[in-house]
């Protein structure tokens, strides 16, 4: 495992820090009311890579200048490779420290989102997950479809619902079913849900199938993802077609991308396969990443209680074999386009990645630290999804994906 890279940035050489010099995330921020400017974490600070292009320190042609890293990501992998190794030079320990004046202090920051969504398709990949939800509705016999154990099972989602961490979500209105297939009425969701998951990024477009290899090295990198779900519209309107509404209120992402160069020393191998795989969607190597996750859910005014630990080398399909299988089609991928994971479960309770999952359908309700049970999610309540992966003597984080939920809107006379 690769020991912690120290940097003059002292901040980047705690053992608790998020950023240390391995990781060097890409994000967007403002800072003094100023517009939207690449920028890379070091410990407590943010280094501003867009004045560094501009004064002509760097110098990959004028894409981190843009507010995005669309442009940046275009490059391609030499550039990709480059950017890191020159920002690790740079802010190591011992080196120069003359860029000190592109350092702004994270506190001082606003996040924007770091990258513009082209596509966003959200999968189905998590088999604990699968598992748990068809038991709930079909019994453990017939649990998982007969295709789960043989491709990722997606759907293409709304790239405008994907919204940064912080922004608040408002519950959703649909139309929910009636008791006893009466008809059904209008009205909020009763039953609000997340699902934990992690976003890849498509780094590279392609215009024809693709391996899971060439697949691997076009991820640029990875997100924490909040797929937020109602569960009562989705229950109606999901036949024959899947979801909709349900899934289109919001999907929250985390505010930095972590590359998956900084990912590397944390790859490890997704499980053994029940069925043996199509030779198309098999991986020649470890492909998975290990990376701890957890859920906090803090009632308004009140504290909070993590109410799920899991880890995202749960998942029975990788990011690579996703995009992978998505371009089998013929379909066209393009820069920016987000990969949903899908729920990451793990196997026992208190590792499942929904309420839907952690209240069993809402039969069995949880109660938190505060005294206070939930099923699903109530107004006002603040979600927090973490995750990070743990070297030897350092973290790879991602920030906070947080969520608050506001009531549900009157609609229009």
């Amino acid at each position: 495992m690769t020991k912690l890279l120290r940097s003059w940035v002292e901040s980047a050489n705690s053992a608790t820090t998020q950023f240390p010099l391995n990781n060097l995330p890409y994000g967007v921020f403002s800072h003094d009311g100023g517009k939207p400017t690449c920028g890379v974490a070091i410990g407590d600070q943010v280094l501003n890579v867009a004045a560094m292009e501009t004064d002509g320190v760097l110098s990959f042609e004028g894409t981190l200048s843009t507010g995005s890293w669309n442009a940046f990501m275009a490059l391609g992998k030499t550039a990709w490779s480059d950017l890191r190794a020159t920002l690790t030079k740079l802010l190591s320990e011992g080196a120069d420290q003359g860029i000190a004046k592109y350092l702004v202090p994270a506190s001082d920051v606003t996040m924007h989102m770091p990258f513009t969504v082209t596509e966003y398709t959200d999968f189905y990949a998590g088999k604990h997950h699968a598992f748990n939800v068809g038991t709930m509705f079909r019994g453990p016999e017939n649990a998982l479809p007969p295709n789960w154990l043989h491709i990722p099972i997606g759907y293409n989602g709304r790239a405008s619902s994907v919204v940064l961490s912080g922004t608040p979500v408002v519950r959703p209105n649909g139309q929910l079913k009636g008791p006893d297939d009466t008809a059904p009425r209008f009205g909020p969701s009763q039953r609000f849900d997340i699902e934990l998951e992690m976003g890849a990024i498509v780094g590279q477009p392609s215009n024809g199938p693709i391996s899971v290899s060439e697949a691997f090295d076009n991820i640029f990198g990875f997100v924490l993802l909040n797929d937020w779900s109602a569960r009562d519209i989705q229950a109606w309107e999901y036949q024959p077609l899947g979801p909709f509404q349900a899934k289109a209120t919001a999907t929250t992402i985390s505010p930095w991308i972590v590359t998956a160069a900084a990912l590397e020393p944390f790859r490890t191998s997704t499980p053994e396969r029940e069925k043996p795989l199509l030779p198309y969607l098999q991986e020649p190597a470890p492909m998975l990443y290990d990376i701890a996750l957890e859920v906090g859910l803090a009632p308004e005014g009140k504290g909070e209680t993590i109410i799920t630990r899991t880890n995202y080398s749960e998942m029975y399909y990788s990011a690579a074999q996703q995009l992978a299988h998505h371009t089998s089609c013929g379909c066209p991928m393009r820069v920016g386009d987000l990969l949903g994971s899908g729920t990451i479960s793990g196997p026992t309770k208190e590792r499942r990645g929904s309420l839907l999952e952690l209240s069993w359908g809402g039969k069995e309700p949880f109660t938190l630290d505060t005294g206070e049970t939930r099923s699903f999610i109530a107004d006002g309540d603040t979600l927090t999804l973490r995750g990070q992966a743990k070297g030897d003597g350092y973290l790879v984080g991602f920030g906070d994906c947080v969520g608050q939920i506001l009531p549900a809107r009157a609609l229009p006379a």
